[in-house]
């Protein structure tokens, strides 16, 4: 961890303030999920929660099943960066920041085929030495919250509806993983909680017969 020198106290209510400061260098935007993590030496971590980082190497395994069937770049991106790559500049790309419009494609739930000589077109990745001419990009969607990107670049051959329609499908479906994966956490949850609660009356009784 990184000292900062900023305090902040807690109000009445239990709330803490993130100096805008640090808001700003760790893209928090208002209304972003933080995990909060504790360590046994008292230490309190907030980390900003990532819904498609739930996925963790299965994101990875999906973007190298496409980059084996297309010769492109395949990008899949959280809210902030580069969660997985599989092509050309794979390595180079992974945990890359996306551009500012970027994220305001991504606020706009947007699914777009870029070309670099027309004028809509954007930069994906944030200070990125590699020039990408093509860029189509395809809007991750769960639980009705625009969560990440699925991303196909090209530097000199053209992207085209079969791309478009690929990166559609591919960010439907892992949208829909990530959804399942969220039901199967909760019904573990639940499953959790009615075990402890079996297990607690089953003793509560056991000790009123021992009692008797």
């Amino acid at each position: 961890m990184k000292a900062t020198g900023i305090i902040r106290r807690i109000d009445d209510l239990g709330r803490i303030v993130i100096p805008k400061e640090i808001r700003k260098t760790m893209h928090i935007r208002e209304s972003d999920p933080l995990e909060i993590f504790t360590e046994r030496d008292g230490d309190i971590i907030l980390k900003k929660y990532s819904p498609i980082g739930e996925l963790g190497n299965n994101a990875k395994l999906y973007a190298e099943s496409i980059a084996a069937q297309i010769p492109h770049t395949i990008c899949i991106c959280d809210q902030d960066c580069v969660i997985a790559a599989a092509g050309p500049n794979a390595k180079k790309l992974i945990g890359k920041l996306l551009d500012e419009k970027a994220e305001e494609a991504l606020i706009d739930r947007k699914h777009i085929l870029m070309d670099r000589e027309k004028e809509d077109f954007f930069p994906l990745i944030l200070d990125f030495p590699e020039v990408f001419r093509y860029v189509c990009l395809s809007t991750i969607i769960a639980e009705s919250e625009a969560v990440g990107f699925v991303c196909i670049l090209s530097i000199e051959d053209e992207l085209d509806d079969q791309e478009f329609k690929i990166a559609k499908i591919a960010s439907d479906f892992l949208g829909k993983q990530l959804e399942a994966y969220v039901k199967s956490e909760i019904q573990s949850h639940k499953t959790a909680v009615h075990f402890t609660f079996f297990f607690m009356i089953h003793i509560y009784y056991d000790s009123i017969i021992i009692f008797y």
